[in-house]
Protein backbone atom coordinates (compact mmCIF):
# COMPACT_ATOMS: atom_id res chain seq x y z
CA UNK A 1 0.00 0.00 0.00
CA UNK A 2 0.85 3.32 -0.69
CA UNK A 3 -0.12 6.37 1.47
CA UNK A 4 0.25 9.87 0.96
CA UNK A 5 0.27 12.07 4.06
CA UNK A 6 -0.57 15.84 3.63
CA UNK A 7 0.81 17.73 6.58
CA UNK A 8 1.29 21.01 8.39
CA UNK A 9 4.20 22.43 11.00
CA UNK A 10 5.76 25.04 12.81
CA UNK A 11 9.04 24.64 11.54
CA UNK A 12 11.29 27.00 14.55
CA UNK A 13 12.58 24.24 17.16
CA UNK A 14 13.03 21.91 13.93
CA UNK A 15 16.42 21.23 11.91
CA UNK A 16 14.75 20.77 8.83
CA UNK A 17 12.63 18.43 6.91
CA UNK A 18 15.23 15.93 6.15
CA UNK A 19 15.98 13.31 8.50
CA UNK A 20 19.81 13.54 9.94
CA UNK A 21 22.25 11.23 11.91
CA UNK A 22 23.86 13.76 14.24
CA UNK A 23 20.01 15.34 15.56
CA UNK A 24 16.72 13.82 16.06
CA UNK A 25 14.67 17.26 15.94
CA UNK A 26 13.93 16.74 12.48
CA UNK A 27 10.36 16.87 10.79
CA UNK A 28 11.18 13.45 8.45
CA UNK A 29 12.37 11.99 11.39
CA UNK A 30 9.73 12.51 14.09
CA UNK A 31 7.26 11.08 11.59
CA UNK A 32 9.11 7.88 11.01
CA UNK A 33 9.49 7.17 14.53
CA UNK A 34 5.61 7.32 14.93
CA UNK A 35 5.07 5.52 12.31
CA UNK A 36 7.61 2.85 12.25
CA UNK A 37 5.94 2.35 15.99
CA UNK A 38 2.19 2.45 14.56
CA UNK A 39 3.15 -0.37 12.11
CA UNK A 40 5.53 -2.26 13.91
CA UNK A 41 8.38 -1.97 11.24
CA UNK A 42 10.58 0.57 9.85
CA UNK A 43 8.87 3.53 8.04
CA UNK A 44 10.58 5.46 5.51
CA UNK A 45 8.49 8.55 4.24
CA UNK A 46 9.36 10.43 0.98
CA UNK A 47 8.60 14.52 1.56
CA UNK A 48 7.80 16.70 -1.88
CA UNK A 49 10.23 19.55 -0.28
CA UNK A 50 13.42 19.62 2.10
CA UNK A 51 12.34 22.56 4.32
CA UNK A 52 15.34 24.20 5.82
CA UNK A 53 15.71 24.70 9.95
CA UNK A 54 13.29 27.35 11.03
CA UNK A 55 11.01 26.93 7.82
CA UNK A 56 7.34 26.22 8.13
CA UNK A 57 4.41 24.28 6.50
CA UNK A 58 0.53 24.51 5.72
CA UNK A 59 0.83 22.11 2.52
CA UNK A 60 4.32 19.83 2.89
CA UNK A 61 3.39 16.47 0.94
CA UNK A 62 4.67 12.60 2.14
CA UNK A 63 3.70 9.12 1.29
CA UNK A 64 5.02 5.73 2.38
CA UNK A 65 4.71 2.46 1.61
CA UNK A 66 3.78 -0.45 3.55
CA UNK A 67 2.23 -4.29 2.82
CA UNK A 68 -0.41 -3.56 5.85
CA UNK A 69 -3.94 -2.47 4.58
CA UNK A 70 -5.68 0.21 7.34
CA UNK A 71 -7.93 3.15 7.15
CA UNK A 72 -6.58 5.98 6.44
CA UNK A 73 -8.82 7.88 9.09
CA UNK A 74 -6.93 6.03 12.02
CA UNK A 75 -3.31 7.00 10.14
CA UNK A 76 -4.30 10.66 10.91
CA UNK A 77 -5.72 10.41 14.02
CA UNK A 78 -3.15 8.00 15.82
CA UNK A 79 -0.01 10.17 14.08
CA UNK A 80 -1.72 13.60 15.90
CA UNK A 81 -2.23 11.70 18.70
CA UNK A 82 1.77 10.69 18.84
CA UNK A 83 3.40 13.21 17.03
CA UNK A 84 4.36 16.68 18.54
CA UNK A 85 1.99 19.40 19.00
CA UNK A 86 4.03 21.42 16.16
CA UNK A 87 3.75 18.91 13.38
CA UNK A 88 -0.23 18.05 12.75
CA UNK A 89 -1.28 15.81 9.16
CA UNK A 90 -4.00 17.25 7.62
CA UNK A 91 -4.88 14.06 5.52
CA UNK A 92 -3.95 10.59 4.41
CA UNK A 93 -4.69 9.05 1.48
CA UNK A 94 -4.87 5.83 -0.45
CA UNK A 95 -2.54 6.97 -3.29
CA UNK A 96 -1.71 4.64 -7.11
CA UNK A 97 1.72 2.45 -6.14
CA UNK A 98 3.12 4.87 -8.84
CA UNK A 99 2.71 8.14 -6.51
CA UNK A 100 5.62 9.81 -5.71
CA UNK A 101 5.20 13.24 -3.31
CA UNK A 102 8.20 14.65 -5.16
CA UNK A 103 8.82 13.06 -8.57
CA UNK A 104 5.14 13.37 -9.17
CA UNK A 105 4.77 16.70 -7.96
CA UNK A 106 3.50 19.41 -11.03
CA UNK A 107 4.21 22.91 -9.26
CA UNK A 108 4.90 24.25 -5.50
CA UNK A 109 3.83 27.13 -3.82
CA UNK A 110 5.59 29.24 -1.35
CA UNK A 111 5.15 32.24 0.41
CA UNK A 112 7.08 34.76 2.35
CA UNK A 113 6.02 37.13 4.65
CA UNK A 114 7.59 40.47 5.54
CA UNK A 115 6.60 42.32 8.53
CA UNK A 116 5.97 46.17 7.60
CA UNK A 117 5.25 47.81 10.96
CA UNK A 118 7.10 50.59 12.25
CA UNK A 119 7.00 48.73 16.30
CA UNK A 120 8.81 45.60 16.55
CA UNK A 121 6.22 42.52 16.53
CA UNK A 122 7.43 40.18 19.31
CA UNK A 123 4.42 37.99 19.05
CA UNK A 124 4.64 37.40 15.48
CA UNK A 125 8.89 37.17 15.00
CA UNK A 126 8.59 33.40 14.71
CA UNK A 127 6.93 33.21 11.08
CA UNK A 128 7.95 36.87 9.61
CA UNK A 129 10.89 38.96 8.65
CA UNK A 130 10.49 42.07 10.23
CA UNK A 131 11.70 45.03 8.38
CA UNK A 132 11.16 48.61 9.56
CA UNK A 133 12.60 50.89 6.55
CA UNK A 134 10.09 51.49 3.89
CA UNK A 135 10.34 49.54 0.54
CA UNK A 136 9.49 50.57 -3.27
CA UNK A 137 7.02 47.42 -3.81
CA UNK A 138 6.91 48.56 -7.38
CA UNK A 139 10.19 48.15 -8.50
CA UNK A 140 10.33 44.88 -6.51
CA UNK A 141 7.42 43.62 -8.07
CA UNK A 142 9.37 44.81 -11.74
CA UNK A 143 11.76 42.59 -10.75
CA UNK A 144 10.16 39.86 -9.93
CA UNK A 145 8.76 40.23 -13.46
CA UNK A 146 12.50 39.67 -14.40
CA UNK A 147 13.16 36.81 -12.20
CA UNK A 148 9.77 34.50 -13.26
CA UNK A 149 10.02 32.20 -15.45
CA UNK A 150 12.53 29.74 -17.51
CA UNK A 151 16.02 30.89 -16.10
CA UNK A 152 19.28 29.36 -15.24
CA UNK A 153 19.10 30.30 -11.43
CA UNK A 154 22.80 29.64 -10.03
CA UNK A 155 22.95 33.00 -9.03
CA UNK A 156 20.14 32.25 -5.94
CA UNK A 157 21.71 28.68 -5.05
CA UNK A 158 23.57 28.27 -1.97
CA UNK A 159 25.01 25.03 -2.95
CA UNK A 160 28.56 25.99 -4.71
CA UNK A 161 28.77 22.08 -5.36
CA UNK A 162 25.61 21.75 -7.04
CA UNK A 163 26.25 19.29 -10.31
CA UNK A 164 22.68 19.10 -11.57
CA UNK A 165 21.03 21.49 -13.47
CA UNK A 166 20.17 24.57 -12.08
CA UNK A 167 17.75 25.71 -14.57
CA UNK A 168 14.11 25.83 -13.41
CA UNK A 169 11.14 27.42 -14.27
CA UNK A 170 9.27 29.96 -11.33
CA UNK A 171 5.66 30.21 -12.96
CA UNK A 172 4.98 33.57 -11.31
CA UNK A 173 5.87 35.44 -8.41
CA UNK A 174 3.09 37.99 -6.78
CA UNK A 175 4.05 40.59 -3.85
CA UNK A 176 0.99 41.78 -2.08
CA UNK A 177 0.02 44.02 0.88
CA UNK A 178 -1.02 42.45 3.49
CA UNK A 179 -2.13 45.20 6.47
CA UNK A 180 0.94 45.61 8.03
CA UNK A 181 2.60 42.50 6.12
CA UNK A 182 3.66 42.10 2.56
CA UNK A 183 3.38 38.78 1.19
CA UNK A 184 5.71 36.92 -1.89
CA UNK A 185 4.21 34.15 -2.97
CA UNK A 186 6.84 31.81 -5.26
CA UNK A 187 5.26 29.21 -7.57
CA UNK A 188 7.07 26.94 -9.69
CA UNK A 189 7.92 23.30 -10.76
CA UNK A 190 10.79 23.37 -8.24
CA UNK A 191 13.35 25.53 -6.28
CA UNK A 192 17.00 25.15 -5.12
CA UNK A 193 18.80 25.23 -1.94
CA UNK A 194 18.08 28.52 -0.40
CA UNK A 195 16.72 29.52 -3.88
CA UNK A 196 13.21 31.32 -2.73
CA UNK A 197 15.14 32.83 0.55
CA UNK A 198 17.72 34.16 -2.25
CA UNK A 199 15.11 35.41 -4.32
CA UNK A 200 13.56 37.50 -1.38
CA UNK A 201 16.85 38.70 0.04
CA UNK A 202 17.78 40.24 -3.91
CA UNK A 203 13.70 41.29 -4.09
CA UNK A 204 14.20 43.64 -0.26
CA UNK A 205 17.54 45.25 -1.48
CA UNK A 206 15.46 46.33 -4.60
CA UNK A 207 13.13 47.57 -2.90
CA UNK A 208 15.66 49.78 -0.41
CA UNK A 209 17.00 51.17 -3.91
CA UNK A 210 20.26 49.11 -3.04
CA UNK A 211 20.04 47.59 -6.83
CA UNK A 212 18.40 48.28 -10.10
CA UNK A 213 15.66 46.26 -11.48
CA UNK A 214 17.39 45.53 -14.31
CA UNK A 215 20.89 44.41 -12.75
CA UNK A 216 18.08 41.09 -12.35
CA UNK A 217 19.27 40.10 -16.05
CA UNK A 218 23.02 40.02 -14.93
CA UNK A 219 22.79 38.51 -11.43
CA UNK A 220 20.94 35.39 -13.93
CA UNK A 221 22.74 35.67 -16.43
CA UNK A 222 26.17 36.07 -14.44
CA UNK A 223 25.21 32.33 -12.66
CA UNK A 224 27.34 33.68 -9.90
CA UNK A 225 25.54 33.38 -6.13
CA UNK A 226 27.76 36.22 -5.47
CA UNK A 227 26.12 38.14 -7.33
CA UNK A 228 22.71 38.13 -5.94
CA UNK A 229 21.10 39.30 -2.88
CA UNK A 230 21.92 38.17 0.83
CA UNK A 231 19.23 35.31 2.48
CA UNK A 232 16.87 36.22 3.98
CA UNK A 233 15.92 34.65 7.45
CA UNK A 234 14.16 31.33 6.99
CA UNK A 235 11.24 31.94 9.84
CA UNK A 236 9.33 34.04 7.06
CA UNK A 237 8.79 31.12 4.62
CA UNK A 238 5.97 28.94 4.60
CA UNK A 239 5.51 25.59 2.48
CA UNK A 240 1.79 26.89 1.27
CA UNK A 241 0.81 23.68 -1.44
CA UNK A 242 2.08 20.83 -3.78
CA UNK A 243 -0.09 20.73 -6.73
CA UNK A 244 -0.22 17.36 -8.82
CA UNK A 245 -1.60 16.07 -11.97
CA UNK A 246 -5.15 15.74 -12.15
CA UNK A 247 -4.63 12.18 -12.20
CA UNK A 248 -3.37 11.97 -8.66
Amino acid sequence: MNYGLWIQYEGTRFEGWQKQNRTDQTIQGKIEAVLSRMFDETIEIQGAGRTDAGVHALGQVANFHTEKQVSCEWIKQEMNRYLPVDIGILEVRQMPERFHSRLCAKEKVYRYRIGLEKEKNVFEYRWLYGIYDPLDLEAMRAAAQLLSGTHDYRSFCSNRRMKKSTVRTVSSIEIEEKGEELWLTFTGDGFLYHMVRILVGTLVEVGRGERTVQSMVQILEGKDRQLAGKTAPAQGLTMVEVRYPENF
